[in-house]
């Protein structure tokens, strides 16, 4: 755990400050519908062979008159749809950084100089894209990821404590705050396509790294904690049993769980094609599909067995009629947030009502996500009143936010060790005939630190260890091999680079860098502090990956 720095109330600066005055506000329009019948074109046509691609352009000119000039042109004989786009958009990018691996640099120095190489400012907007303004530097994950992520960021931040840099993890907070009180909740990513929909709500677990390193008094984001809890409850208090609404859901016995959604059942813009062509694999009505990889995405899972009823179908998903493990459980630590903070404030009326809140979701937790059979927790089908047998790495997170009992997370730990635990690490799933990039054997460095930090909390020390180990292990493999950090891993020694999923294997990579950086300075022993970019081959594995045995 990062130590506790005493905050120097004359060193903070106003979160609130006039910087956010100067904000241009944004056109909140996403490129569909910007562009209209220009954007299905575009995307149907292939312009790009990546659908991001597009929703990222920056217009050389107001996208009206683009938009104008294209319904004015494109029925010509002569019209080149590719040549039109390239003389009406640019393709976004940020000013390059040179970057090359030191190979006489350790894995800790390597990631401390990647920071400014993943840093974003604002004033770099290019004006009229997708790209919503914010109002202080953010680091971004990296590769085709140019913007600010939501759930990334936290476990990016863990990093940047680790590397000493404060101040970047002060305006990532403030940047948070922002986008809250600007739309009401943290988007996926700072895109106007993203705003339909947000992530996994780990703005509370913000807020205590921010007070642990001393960048800001936790009780200063009280109100934007609120305001994220709004978002995600909305329309619950009048909810029937049986009933839902948005991202709530009213079970039989009046409980109240969440699920993941988005506001729009069209075509994602930054998947378009993708989609269209997903939803036509089934018999199921388009916008049914549609709205389901939505929610998959706000879950940070895109995508994954975990989702499907057919593994190895993308249009069985149904992501919304599925209660998650994980997002109940970082709800359930987002009311204890706003109770704890509530009576640091002296509001005793609220803290009460927020800890009735966490209560009453322990209870329903228990009720429905606890699997007394199968000795640990498993998300819940609301719509056919059962259980979802596969067993996912979200497991943990009750432990992580602890609200599990101590034998339940005995229970846990069990299954971790006999089901989720490969020689890199824990895996996402026990499925491995999906093509989707959140299943086995694919592992994500999110999910190693949620698992670890979770086990260590309940005395499962040993296992903690162990996956810290193995995961380290293959980061620092890989790193020796390709000199980089990489999006996900296969967690098997000498395997090739992941895959599955939509889009390659991405390098950067902003959750790798925190994650794997903090708990190189937790574990000042591990060999992973001695390995050196680029200094072994393929078939030269210098860092033991295998199991050692739990």
């Amino acid at each position: 755990m990062a130590v506790q720095r005493t905050i120097n109330a004359e060193t903070l600066v106003d979160p609130f400050s006039d910087a956010l005055a100067d904000v241009c506000p944004a056109d909140t329009l996403s490129p569909a519908e910007r562009y209209q019948e220009l954007f299905v074109a575009v995307q149907t046509q292939r312009v790009f062979a990546d659908s991001k691609t597009f929703v990222d352009c920056a217009p050389r000119q107001y996208p009206e008159h683009i938009l104008q000039a294209y319904r004015a042109e494109h029925h010509g004989p002569d019209f080149d749809l590719a040549a039109f786009v390239d003389a009406h958009f640019s393709v976004f990018s940020f000013a390059e950084r040179d970057f090359d691996a030191d190979r006489s640099a350790s894995l800790c120095a390597h990631i401390d100089r990647l920071w400014p190489v993943l840093t974003r400012h604002p004033c770099e907007h290019p004006q009229r894209s997708s790209l919503l303004p914010l109002p202080f530097d953010y680091v971004v994950p990296g590769g085709r990821f140019t913007e600010l992520y939501y759930w990334d960021s936290y476990f990016t931040m863990l990093g940047l404590d680790a590397s000493g840099q404060c101040e970047l993890m002060r305006h990532m907070a403030d940047n948070f705050a922002y986008l809250i009180d600007t739309y009401g909740h943290v988007p996926n990513g700072s895109r106007t396509y993203y705003l339909s929909r947000s992530q996994p709500p780990v703005f509370a677990l913000m807020t205590d790294l921010f007070e642990e390193c001393g960048v800001r008094r936790a009780s200063d984001y009280l109100p934007q904690l609120r305001k994220e809890h709004a978002f995600w409850m909305d329309g619950a208090d009048h909810l029937p049993a049986g009933e839902t609404h948005r991202r709530c859901v009213r079970l039989p016995c009046g409980s109240v769980l969440n699920r993941y959604w988005d506001d729009r059942d069209t075509p994602r813009d930054e998947a378009y094609l993708e989609d269209v062509e997903t939803a036509h694999a089934c018999a199921r009505p388009p916008h049914h599909v549609y709205r389901d990889l939505r929610a998959g995405c706000e879950s940070g899972w895109d995508f994954s067995s975990r989702w499907l009823d057919d593994p190895q179908q993308l249009s069985s998903i149904r992501t919304t009629r599925i209660l998650p493990v994980d997002l109940n459980s970082f709800l359930y630590k987002l009311e204890r947030q706003i109770a704890r903070l509530s009576a640091i404030r002296d509001d005793p009326q609220s803290a009460e009502a927020f800890d009735a809140l966490a209560d009453a979701r322990r209870v329903a937790i228990d009720r429905y996500l606890w699997s007394a059979e199968a000795g640990t927790y498993l998300d819940y089908d609301w719509q056919r009143a059962s259980p979802r047998t596969a067993l996912t790495a979200a497991m943990l997170t009750p432990l992580f936010v602890g609200l599990a009992s101590p034998t339940q997370a005995d229970g846990v730990a069990t299954a971790v060790s006999e089901h989720l635990l490969m020689p890199g690490g824990l895996a996402t799933t026990t499925v491995d005939v999906s093509a989707q990039q959140w299943d086995k054997p694919n592992g994500w460095a999110p999910l190693q630190w949620i698992a670890i930090r979770g086990l260590q909390h309940y005395g499962h020390a040993q296992l903690a260890e162990e996956i810290e180990q193995r995961w380290l292990s293959i980061v620092a493999e890989r790193f020796e091999q390709g000199s980089k950090l990489v999006e996900k891993y296969v967690l098997q020694a000498g395997a090739e680079p992941a895959d599955g999923g939509e889009y390659p294997l991405q390098d950067g990579f902003g959750w790798t860098n925190g994650v794997t950086r903090q708990l190189l300075r937790e574990d000042p022993k591990h060999q992973a502090n001695r390995c050196r970019a680029g200094t072994c081959s393929v078939h030269e594995q210098r860092v033991d990956v295998q199991p050692s045995g739990t």
